[in-house]
C-alpha cells in the first residue's frame, strides 16, 4: 500500500507565516462510493467537497466536527460533507441529493442554482458551536470555499481539488491569522508556484513529494503524515431519539400503515428498524434505546 494512501500531510513555511496540506483520499472516497450510486457529476462534486472538509479541518486545533453544506434549488439540492476529528484521528462521511434527469454539465450555479454553502464547527469539548453561512459564488466547489473564507473568515486561501478514477486529492495554502505584516509578493510568489501543480502529480504523488517539486526553493517544514477513514456514526440509540420528536400519534400512524418503521441513514444506507414493541419502549423512555438491532 503506498505510503500516501488516505493521508494528509501538513506543512509550514517558516519565514512566510503560510501553511499548506496535502491530501489523499483512496480507500475512504471508495467507501463513501460503495454505497450510493451517484451520477458522474455529482460524484466530482462530492469527491471535491469531501477532500476540500479534510483539509479545512487540518486547519482547526480542536476535537469535533467541521461539516460543509451546500444548498440549493437547482439540479444538485443538497451536499453534505462532515469530518470527525478525534484523538484516534480524522474519519469522513458525506451525501448527495440531486435529481438525476436534469443535471447538465456546467458550472457550479448551473448545477446548485440559487443556493448557499455552510460551514459548522461542534467542538467536543463544550465550546459554543460556530457557523458560517454565505450565498454560493464561483464555478467550482474550490472557488466557492475561498470565496467563503474570504466573506467570513477574512483570511486568504487557494484550493486546487481534483477528483480521479479511484481517488481524490488536493492541496491547501492559507495565510496564517497571526501573519501580520506578511508581504503581498510573498504570498503572490508562493500562490503563483502552487498553480503550477498538474493534476496527475496530485493524485499519483505523495504529499512530501509534491511539496518538494513545488517549493524545494522555499523553507519549508513538513509534519507527520495523518491517516483518514470512512466511519459513520449512525446509531439505533440515535435514530431512537430522533423519532422520539415524532410523538405518539405520528409513530403509531405510520406503524398502522406499514406495519413497522424503516430509517435508512443517509450517509451509510445502514436500515434500522423499529417494530410496534420498539416504539413503545421510545415513548415512554427518555433514556438510551437499548433494543438489539434487529436488521440483517
Amino acid at each position: 500500500m503506498p505510503s500516501h494512501t488516505d493521508s494528509l500531510q501538513r506543512f509550514l513555511f517558516e519565514q512566510d507565516a503560510i501553511r499548506g496540506e496535502v491530501i489523499h483520499l483512496d480507500h475512504s472516497w471508495q467507501d463513501v462510493l460503495s454505497r450510493h450510486n451517484y451520477h458522474p457529476l455529482v460524484r466530482e462534486l462530492l469527491g471535491e467537497t469531501l477532500t476540500a472538509g479534510v483539509l479545512l479541518s487540518a486547519t482547526l486545533k480542536v476535537e469535533g466536527r467541521l461539516t460543509i453544506q451546500i444548498q440549493g434549488d437547482g439540479p444538485v439540492s443538497l451536499l453534505v460533507a462532515e469530518i470527525t476529528i478525534s484523538k484516534d484521528g480524522r474519519s469522513l462521511r458525506g451525501m448527495a441529493s440531486s435529481n438525476q434527469e436534469q443535471l447538465q454539465p456546467g458550472n457550479l450555479l448551473s448545477l446548485f442554482g440559487q443556493g448557499q454553502i455552510v460551514i459548522t464547527i461542534q467542538p467536543d469539548n463544550g465550546k459554543d458551536r460556530f457557523q458560517g453561512i454565505v450565498a454560493l459564488e464561483g464555478d467550482s466547489i474550490a472557488e466557492a470555499l475561498q470565496a467563503y473564507f474570504i466573506q467570513s473568515e477574512q483570511l486568504d486561501t487557494r484550493l486546487w481539488l481534483h477528483v480521479g478514477e479511484n481517488n481524490t486529492a488536493g492541496l491547501l495554502l492559507q495565510r496564517m491569522p497571526s501573519s501580520g505584516e506578511l508581504e503581498a509578493e510573498d504570498w503572490n510568489r508562493i500562490i503563483h508556484l502552487a498553480s503550477t501543480v498538474r493534476r496527475e502529480e496530485l493524485l499519483e504523488l505523495a504529499g512530501e513529494e509534491v511539496i518538494h517539486r513545488l517549493f524545494h526553493e522555499e523553507d519549508v517544514r513538513i509534519f507527520e503524515a495523518e491517516s483518514i477513514r470512512f466511519f459513520c456514526n449512525c446509531s439505533r440509540d440515535r435514530v431512537a431519539g430522533m423519532l422520539r420528536g415524532f410523538g405518539r400519534s405520528e409513530l403509531e400512524g405510520i406503524l398502522h400503515e406499514q406495519g413497522n418503521i424503516r430509517v435508512n441513514c443517509e450517509y451509510c444506507l445502514h436500515a434500522y428498524e423499529f417494530d410496534s414493541v420498539d416504539v413503545e419502549q421510545i415513548l415512554v423512555s427518555d433514556s438510551s434505546f437499548e433494543s438489539p438491532d434487529r436488521t440483517q
